[in-house]
């Protein structure tokens, strides 16, 4: 971190990138174990998601303070006392007695976690040169773009083999090696200026206070909208109205501050602002694919979910192989026509996925989500590397606080749009079909006349009940079919979304990952 540079640059890379990999991936590893932590804590399934919603919430509220909290306690002390409390909430949550208790463990563990992300990316920005800093993004993407792919698979595993305590307890050893390692390698950088409380640095309790309540109800709002209907409900309707007033005032309160907690200032260079919202579509479709994808494949096609986990695996072995071809290519090709590549692959991708159909065979799946995930490798290092590239360097700790936040609210937002697309898709395709089953149509009759004697010559049925059998029959074809039509609807949304971005490609400035940052 000094002119010298006595350490490696690979191995600090490498330092802070372990315990933020085990944060990204507690994101999603307790996924497929809320059946398991239900049944083990007396509770119901729906209850359970708190464990998740919880964690997001206490994520995005720490997300954009980092620089903040960095600016007072020094970034290494900061960065050190996020560690140490996400592996405590990691035991914590280990042995939690009830579901109660396992929700405020995993809020605290939300909260140390939420200071890794951005402090970790804003040291390996300071530590790398400029010129190499796009094969540093790409030790850093992998963290973050493989962890989510992991988590179910690894959460289902430990789930089936061991018990759901084990998902959390595997943080202690990697927090404890994180810890030892960061005292003994990381330091502020030279030109690092800690704020103290007579340059006025006073602890702003207004600002955290008023953003913390915005964030956290914007969270609870795209977490539970679907289960309960989204504005049909009171409980969605008030922390809806909550969080756009809190968050306005929370932008306009910071915009009028000389020293912010978060800094939106950042905002006027027209290529970090473009490079916001591009992270948040790149959060909306990894998180919202990640999503929809098992629960098609398990609810339509019948997969174990370990199944389904191994067509979403090769993805994140295809982001592995192309992220440092990535890394080598922006020193040579204008970063710009990357992101637009990184684009056109991921949106075919998923318009490759609009094309499946019920008899869709595992190859098929795993090639069009290996395909989608090349996307991603084109994306996340060339967005994070043009987005740093003019901001000061005593800024990167706020600027990747705040595209962190971007990029996990992106998530969260596609995660609560496709599921509610899913659904209204459903009972539209639904009630179309529905039409065909009537008495008089002909394929309806066809089809249970032939069920019927089918039932009555081979499964020894009475004429009534096959008849009742063969028009259940039809009745679930449809829905299934309406099923199916609905996860294409959605995935060829998602698609058009990667599309439509390329314009905003021409609003960035031409970048390669050479030459020195600008000052300011």
């Amino acid at each position: 971190m000094n002119a010298s540079r006595p350490i490696n640059p690979w191995i600090i890379a490498l330092t802070v990138m372990i315990a933020t990999f085990m944060e990204v991936l507690d994101t999603s590893v307790a996924n497929v174990a809320l059946p398991h932590i239900a049944g083990n804590l007396s509770a119901t399934v729906e209850e359970t998601t708190w464990v998740l919603t919880s964690y997001l919430v206490a994520n995005a509220v720490v997300l954009p303070l980092g620089g903040y909290f960095a600016s007072l306690m020094g970034r290494k002390r900061f960065y050190l006392t996020c560690v140490v409390v996400f592996t405590v909430a990691s035991f914590l949550c280990g042995i939690a007695p009830s579901l109660g208790w396992l929700i405020f463990f995993r809020t605290l563990q939300g909260l140390g976690g939420g200071g890794l992300q951005p402090i970790s990316q804003a040291i390996l920005v300071e530590t790398f040169p400029h010129e190499k800093r796009g094969a540093a993004m790409a030790v850093y993407g992998m963290g973050v773009v493989l962890a989510p792919i992991i988590g179910p698979v690894l959460g289902g595993w430990i789930t089936d083999n061991f018990s759901w305590h084990w998902i959390f307890l595997i943080n202690i050893p990697v927090g404890l090696l994180s810890f030892t390692l960061t005292s003994a390698l990381v330091k502020d950088p030279p030109n690092f200026h800690r704020l103290s409380l007579k340059e006025g640095g006073k602890f702003d309790y207004l600002g955290i206070g008023v953003l913390t309540l915005g964030l956290a109800s914007l969270e609870i709002v795209l977490d539970e909208g679907q289960r309960k209907d989204w504005f049909s409900s009171g409980f969605i309707v008030f922390f809806a109205i909550v969080a756009v007033v809190a968050l306005i005032f929370a932008v306009i309160y910071e915009l009028g501050k000389e020293r912010p907690i978060v800094d939106l200032r950042l905002m006027k260079d027209r290529t970090f602002a473009v490079s916001i919202l591009m992270l948040f579509v790149l959060g909306f479709v990894l998180y919202g694919s990640l999503a929809l994808l098992p629960i098609f494949l398990q609810t339509l096609l019948g997969y174990t979910a370990l199944l389904s986990g191994w067509v979403l695996s090769p993805g994140g072995l295809a982001v592995m192989f192309m992220m440092p071809i990535v890394a080598m290519l922006l020193k040579k090709v204008d970063t710009r026509w990357l992101i637009g590549i990184g684009f056109t692959v991921c949106g075919l991708g998923l318009i490759q996925m609009s094309g499946f159909n019920l008899q869709v065979d595992f190859k098929t799946a795993m090639m069009s989500r290996v395909v989608q995930s090349l996307g991603f490798a084109f994306l996340f290092i060339p967005i994070n590397v043009l987005a740093f590239q003019h901001i000061p360097p005593h800024k990167t700790a706020y600027a990747a606080g705040l595209m962190n936040l971007v990029r996990n609210i992106g998530g969260s937002t596609g995660i609560a749009i496709v599921t509610t697309l899913l659904s209204r898709r459903s009972q539209f395709h639904q009630a179309n079909l529905i039409g065909n089953l009537s008495p008089g149509a002909p394929a309806f009759q066809g089809f249970v006349d032939r069920a019927t004697q089918l039932g009555v010559s081979r499964g020894g049925l009475s004429p009534v009940d096959a008849a009742h059998m063969a028009q259940g029959a039809a009745y679930g074809t449809v829905s299934k079919q309406a099923a199916m039509m609905a996860f294409s609807d959605t995935f060829w949304f998602m698609g058009v979304m990667c599309f439509l971005l390329f314009p905003l490609l021409f609003l960035m400035r031409q970048g390669k990952a050479t030459g020195p940052v600008a000052a300011d």
